[in-house]
């Protein structure tokens, strides 16, 4: 058996060697798939009124159309689902056929059907929606591979010192993809709104949704495919991680030469010492073993627990952001703009916040993560969310009066910027770096996919339960109404604080050490009982 804290050489490279270029080429290739992430599955949030005008508007009725509530629950929580048999499906396949073969399946396939999902085809709304719904389908199972393999790839590329702020600095990209897709539109719609002057709704019916506006929906899709075919060659060209090739593929002599090349120094391959440690006890129990359920079972509860719960509240916040600024009154009543002002409105006001609120909180993670760790960031994240969002529940009343919103939108900035410096980030990098290695992209893919079933609870819960229990918007049942839904969420987040006690803290240890790969069979047991604790003799 490998000895207790001796650890192969070139993993021991890995964890100790300085910050150098690989490292942020590593974070571009694997940040760049998670920008093209957030841009898609959020863009569609800023199009839907649009889509609603489009193809739904009657024009003897006062308001313009909007989406039925089925179409509207499809056309924004379809993603989701492809995104969750995705997360699970890549997942386990990046642990059977390496991180990177799966990694440049999943670009392809995202590539391809951003591209597709704006050529949606037929001149029927359902036409129109059923082809926008399935090919936004695939788009969200290669979105979903992207999340265990990008923080895969990138936990076994860093070193300890830093693995925190590298993951982290990948996941952050999601902020600008949120803001790129708010930028895009507004610049989009800003464009065709000069070109193609059009009245307010209530002046002109037939005029204020002009032919040329089905083009802009359709280009802020499309355009999702853009930084994934520009990653491409780059993602093909990274070699396979030391990790997958030496503990997984029991290739030492492989793992040496790639990180060789990557470290700029020489590397002994230590095939023997390999043998010894991944035919250990300690290193071939599989996923559904009693010695699994024993050692990780309640990380992995953790794990997925915690992503479930930050994803109810963090995504029903951001799918129905146009929702909230409508009712307090940033954004005028849909019947006083023409089709292409209210997109514009919309994305403007989406951008502000992902300015103020959502990018910021990324790099206080990004910065701060590796010296106070995930454990004491993620509480705080889940408790300051609760605060802030019992804050907009309480005085519900107050801030919807006119006068106050200014004050409701920085509360709900806060509300975003503690999901991002806090359980947004840390849910993602804690799955990467715990698990032993030939079960690391299941493990994140099943945590991943759990926060996603709560994203589709967030997504399509909140459509039905936020509308007003007296006026609900046409073809809704009433609901329990904003200000109730908001207790609901803070609820949430903190069972989300309470379940954080079961994830272990991963900070400043390598990711033998937190998984038991590296320890003799007495540390083994150590790390079962929940006691990790560092090696005897520090990895060099």
């Amino acid at each position: 058996m490998a000895r207790g804290g001796e650890s192969l050489q070139v993993l021991s490279a890995l964890d100790a060697a300085k910050t150098q270029w690989y490292h942020f080429t590593a974070i571009v290739v694997a940040g760049m798939g998670f920008f093209t992430d957030a841009y898609d599955l959020f863009c569609i949030s800023l199009v839907t009124k649009l889509l609603g005008r489009i193809y739904y508007t009657d024009t003897a009725k006062p308001d313009p159309g909007s989406l039925p509530p089925n179409v509207a629950a499809a056309v924004n929580g379809v993603a989701f689902c492809g995104t969750l048999a995705g997360q699970l499906f890549f997942g386990w396949l990046g642990d059977k056929l390496g991180r990177k073969s799966v990694y440049g399946m999943t670009l392809m396939l995202m590539v391809i059907c951003s591209i597709a999902s704006g050529l949606s085809f037929g001149h029927t709304p359902t036409g129109v929606m059923a082809t926008l719904c399935f090919f936004r389908f695939w788009l969200g199972f290669g979105i979903g591979g992207d999340y265990p393999l990008s923080a895969t790839i990138m936990s076994e590329y860093a070193n300890k010192k830093t693995r925190g702020a590298f993951i982290a600095a990948v996941f952050a990209m999601q902020g600008f993809g949120i803001l790129a897709g708010g930028i895009v539109t507004l610049i989009i719609s800003a464009a065709f709104r000069a070109g193609y002057q059009a009245p307010a709704y209530q002046d002109n019916a037939g005029a204020s949704t002009v032919a040329q506006a089905d083009y802009v929906w359709r280009i802020v899709l499309m355009l999702g495919a853009l930084p994934a075919i520009l990653t491409y060659y780059w993602r093909m060209k990274m070699p396979e991680t030391a990790r997958y090739t030496a503990l997984v593929a029991k290739n030492a002599k492989q793992a040496a030469a790639d990180m060789s090349k990557v470290l700029q120094t020489e590397i002994v391959e230590e095939q023997e010492k390999l043998e010894e440690m991944v035919t250990a006890r300690s290193n071939s129990f599989g996923l559904f073993s009693p010695e699994f359920a024993r050692r990780h079972g309640l990380h992995l509860v953790g794990t997925a627990t915690t992503w479930f719960l930050l994803d109810i509240a963090f995504y029903s916040q951001n799918l129905f952001q146009k929702d909230i600024f409508t009712k307090v009154g940033w954004i005028p009543p849909a019947k006083t703009m023409s089709a292409l002002e209210e997109v514009f409105r919309i994305s403007r006001a989406q951008t502000l916040i992902a300015l103020c609120g959502t990018v910021p909180g990324y790099w206080f993670t990004v910065a701060l993560i590796d010296i106070v760790g995930r454990f004491a960031i993620q509480l705080l994240g889940f408790f300051m969310m609760t605060v802030f969002m019992l804050g907009l529940a309480l005085p519900y009343h107050h801030w919807t009066t006119s006068g106050n919103h200014i004050g409701f939108v920085v509360m709900y900035a806060f509300t975003f910027f503690f999901a991002n410096f806090g359980p947004n980030s840390t849910t993602f990098i804690v799955p990467a770096e715990i698990f032993p290695a030939r079960l690391r992209s299941t493990c994140h893919g099943i945590s991943a996919a759990s926060g996603k079933a709560g994203a589709i609870v967030g997504a399509f819960g909140f459509l039905y339960a936020a509308q007003d229990p007296h006026k609900p918007d046409a073809g809704y049942k009433p609901g329990i109404g904003v200000r109730n839904s908001l207790f609901v969420l803070a609820a949430c987040n903190m069972l989300g604080f309470i379940l954080t006690f079961l994830v272990p803290e991963s900070k400043g240890k390598s990711l033998e050490e937190m998984s038991g790969e590296a320890d003799d069979s007495e540390e083994a047991e150590a790390v079962g009982s929940g006691a990790v604790r560092p090696s005897e003799t520090q990895m060099v």
